[in-house]
């Protein structure tokens, strides 16, 4: 009889599973955005915070700038951002939302009501999750905000 993978009894399996169902529940509220679940996230920091550099923004995201770039490049050719060099460093690469972005943000707002919606976890049951998988992380929620 072959060994078992227990993949139910690993805990990164899990994540990697949890995070790709959860992360498949947004497909259908942004496909008719023209967006992804990245590309939403950029969104999502760019509204909450502002303009903002490629260094601070991939640092927020905990991506590198290959992997960032890309996702950069295709919103600014949908219209939704504008990334313009630095005048003093030209190596410094601000991105600011453009007016068709901003109003993205009220077009899709917070989905986490929907998300809410999709799952079967209670309110306090997903901020218990998200304390523990802040946790794992080694963050806080305290670290998390601006």
């Amino acid at each position: 009889m072959a060994e078992s993978t227990a993949l139910d009894e690993m805990i990164c399996f899990q994540l990697y599973a949890a995070s790709r169902s959860l992360t498949g529940l947004y497909r259908p509220l942004l496909d008719p955005h023209g967006l992804t679940y990245p590309q939403y996230l950029v969104l999502r920091v760019l509204w909450h915070d502002g303009s903002t550099t490629v260094r601070d923004l991939g640092r927020t995201l905990q991506l590198d700038s290959g992997t960032l770039s890309p996702l950069l490049k295709r919103l600014e050719a949908q219209g939704h951002l504008v990334r313009t060099r630095g005048a003093d460093d030209e190596r410094t690469v601000l991105i600011t939302l453009t007016g068709a972005g901003q109003a993205l943000r009220d077009e899709i707002g917070d989905l986490t009501q929907a998300l809410l919606c999709s799952i079967n976890l209670t309110v306090d049951e997903l901020t218990q999750l998200n304390q523990l998988l802040l946790r794992a992380r080694g963050t806080s929620a305290l670290d998390e905000s601006p």
